[in-house]
Parts: structure tokens; sequence; C-alpha cells
């Protein structure tokens, strides 16, 4: 009976690749799904992979934040396929009718991760910095920093960038976020935020709410002082120097008031009639290549 039922098989799955018009390559119909499974339409969000290109990097960097993917038809792709408990990048074969109709490619809405995160360089003296060895490999790689921030600034400027308008675009934000997170409003959160961000300050909001049952939050305008500490680029593609992400690490220095309350409603932390001095160096995240793409926060840095 196992034998009749699998001639069966068999004979349908000619049947249906002679209506459709397409040689069947194996009489046997787990080898043909298998030579097909480039076209399954389910693809679990968690088990993709993406292989970013850091300019200036020998290697690329493998992530794995299915949130920050989407997926698009398109000819001639690769294909990214879970091998057991690890998962690589693989190049899919398949028949040339399949070819035509096009595999998918992955297009990522962000890296994911902030790349050369921000650290304060401790001072070191002027004798030291240009008559020692240490002093000049100091200097060299200081140098080269800041060729990347103007490297990625100069890139930036070629979409339009203005410095003070990206300013107001990043103070605007500033107060969303902590007004966000204030109220525990999610829903505005999503949109101002990349998607591991998001995940992270939902967290937060889930602390918060353990501890207060209600937060009072007021930036005090105009801020005291707003700087870049830093620019990277983040490419997707060798190929395309044009396909990249560009990161803006912004030191706010503002004055704040702040108050907590408890489920009864009395003050247990903060006190709103006081200005508090504040400063927090956020990473701010856009894409050079997705129409309509805007700024977004993709990270926080803690010094």
């Amino acid at each position: 009976m196992a034998n009749m039922g699998r001639i069966l098989l068999q004979n349908l799955h000619r049947t249906t690749h002679k209506i459709q018009g397409i040689p069947c390559p194996s009489t046997d119909p787990l080898q043909s799904w298998r030579s097909y499974r480039v076209l399954a339409p389910i693809v679990p969000m968690q088990q993709w992979q993406a292989s970013l290109y850091i300019p200036g990097k020998d290697q690329d960097i493998s992530l794995s934040s299915g949130n920050a993917l989407i997926f698009h038809q398109k000819k001639g792709a690769k294909i990214l396929e879970p091998d057991g408990a690890r998962y690589q990048s693989t190049q899919a074969k398949a028949p040339p009718q399949v070819r035509q109709m096009g595999a998918l490619q992955v297009s990522m809405l962000s890296p994911g991760f902030v790349y050369e995160p921000y650290t304060v360089r401790k001072a070191i003296p002027f004798w030291k910095r240009w008559f020692t060895r240490t002093g000049w490999q100091r200097t060299k790689d200081d140098i080269l920093l800041e060729l990347k921030s103007a490297y990625a600034i100069a890139k930036l400027r070629k979409s339009g960038y203005s410095k003070q308008e990206f300013y107001g675009v990043a103070l605007k934000l500033y107060k969303e976020i902590n007004f966000a997170l204030a109220h525990g409003d999610k829903k505005s959160l999503r949109k101002a935020v990349t998607e591991k961000m998001y995940s992270t300050l939902k967290h937060d909001i889930k602390t918060r709410e353990s501890l207060w049952s209600k937060v009072y939050w007021e930036l005090v305008d105009p801020p005291v002082k707003i700087r870049t500490l830093r620019a990277r680029l983040i490419g997707v593609d060798r190929n395309d120097v044009n396909k990249v992400f560009v990161q803006i690490t912004i030191d706010f220095l503002t004055k704040q008031k702040f108050e907590a309350y408890d489920s009864n409603g009395s003050v247990v932390a903060g006190d709103k009639n006081k200005e508090v001095l504040v400063r927090d160096i956020w990473v701010f995240e856009k894409s050079l290549f997705h129409t309509g793409a805007y700024w977004r926060l993709c990270g926080k840095i803690v010094v």
C-alpha cells in the first residue's frame, strides 16, 4: 500500500508539471520539493540573516535580527536559509523557469546595532602625544576617527543634509521619545525608534511602570548644548557604495523637570519645581537608499 501511494503521488506530480508546462526534475516528489524550496511562501522572520559591509573593514558582519528585515521579489538574488542550529548564507539553485520568476532578496530597514559606539578618549599630555611612539599612534587613531566622521557627513550632504535642520529634527525626536517613555505611549515610540531599540524601550517602560504609577517629565527650552560626537556609514552592498545607512551620535545637554508618583498619587521621586541638568548621548540612524526614509533613534551611549 505504501508503494502504491508513492506511485500515485509520483503520477500526480508528473501530471501537475505537464499542466503547468514545467519539466519535472525528478520522479521523487520530495526531491522535487527540495529543488523548488526557494519559492516557499512562508518565511519565518526570526530564522534569517543579513550580511552587512562596513566601509574600511575586510569582513562582513552577519546579523540575525528578523524584525529589521523585509523581503522583496527580485531576479538573481541570494537566499538565506537555516542549517540546523546555525544559519548560513547560501546561493539558491533553482531551475531556469524558477529563476525567471525571481527569488527572495533581503532589504534591511535597520542594521540593528550601533557601529563603533562613541567612547570618551582620555586626554594625554602634549609632550607624550608628539614625542613618544604611543603618542604618535594615538594621534594617528584620532585623525582616522575624525576622517571617518568627515566622510560620513560629506556623503550625507549629497542627500541634502543641513546641520541646523538635523539638530532641529534630533531635538524634536528627543522630546517625543522621552515624553512617550514617561507616558508609556508605545505607539508613538514605535515610529521614532528602530526595531531593536523599540524592544529595549518597551522593557524600560515595563520596568518603570512596575516602580511608579505615573511620571511627569518636561524639557526646559532651549537646550544648553547640542553637538555632534561621531558619524559613521554602514554599507549593505560592497558593489554599490550608495546603499548605506548613516549613524550620527549626538550629545544633548539639557535642563529637565521630573517627578514620579505612586498609585495613590503621592510623590516618590523627583521634584517638578526644580530643574536638573541632564546629559544624554543618543545615536540617530537614517537609510540613504530607502525612499521616504527618516531619522530614528537606534541607540543610547552610556559614558
